[in-house]
């Protein structure tokens, strides 16, 4: 069964997968201590409307229209919750439910009279992480580079806005690369398993949960023919109860 494998395909998308944990990894620790959990699915809701309107205008699938459409509302989005994260904290979390709603209703109704909607939509959340190519790559490995220059250099000088601003350019990419489900996952699920890992260790460590759950999930994919961004899904959480298990016993644990 190995040996027929398309490592051709797999190649591809663990690469994508490894350029996605490039950026989300430190900015999901990020968004973990900022208490805005769900900050990642409605900027990723939000740039997937972004790619449906441009779909619905006719522009061609991974064009520089469509780049442009989708890092334009997720920018938008981002500044929109910056803005809200500064007026009306007490309701962040809220309100970032409310910009999700929206978004995804809006891609429902964008799509409504598309014979093909409910299929766009499925990709949209799921993803299609086996069909990436070489070609999608290097756009998406140069925000990536970027991004993370950025963040790891001038982290404590960017400030609100330019934390969302950074977020929304990975998480744009990310999501025509993976979809959201697995955005969420790769942001969230390795900053909850080493949340109790000592700083210097824990980015390490988050960083082996991504790559271990992006090679595992694709492997088992095609092992047993089954959609390549749900079982990776799946492994983020199997592979981060275990790195969450091997990880130092926190005080109130070990005076218990």
């Amino acid at each position: 069964m190995i040996a027929h494998i398309e490592w051709s395909i797999l190649l591809p998308a663990l690469l994508a997968g490894l350029l996605v944990l490039a950026t989300h990894v430190p900015l999901g620790i990020q968004v973990l201590n900022r208490g805005i959990v769900f900050i990642d699915l409605a900027i990723a809701q939000i740039a997937g409307l972004g790619v449906i309107g441009a779909q619905v205008l006719g522009l061609e699938p991974h064009g520089i229209g469509v780049q442009l459409s989708a890092v334009s509302a997720a920018l938008l989005g981002s500044l929109l919750l910056a803005y809200a994260d500064r007026r009306w904290p007490e309701v962040q979390e809220a309100l970032i439910g409310v910009v999700f709603v929206l978004a995804a209703t809006g891609g429902v109704l964008l799509l409504a009279h598309n014979p093909h909607g409910g299929e766009h939509l499925k990709d949209l959340l799921v993803g299609q992480i086996l069909w990436v190519n070489l070609d999608q790559l290097p756009l998406a490995a140069l925000v990536s580079m970027v991004v993370a220059l950025l963040w790891f250099t001038l982290r404590e000088r960017l400030g609100r806005i330019g934390f969302y601003i950074l977020f929304a350019c990975a998480v744009t990419v990310s999501v025509q690369l993976v979809g959201i489900y697995l955005v969420f996952a790769s942001l969230i699920v390795p900053a909850m398993a080493t949340r109790h890992y000592a700083a210097p260790k824990r980015l390490g460590m988050a960083y082996l949960n991504g790559v271990l759950a992006y090679a595992l999930g694709l492997f088992a994919a095609a092992v047993w023919d089954l959609p390549a961004g749900a079982v990776i899904v799946w492994a983020m959480v199997v592979v981060g109860l275990g790195v969450y298990g091997l990880g130092p016993r926190r005080m109130n644990e070990s005076s218990a």
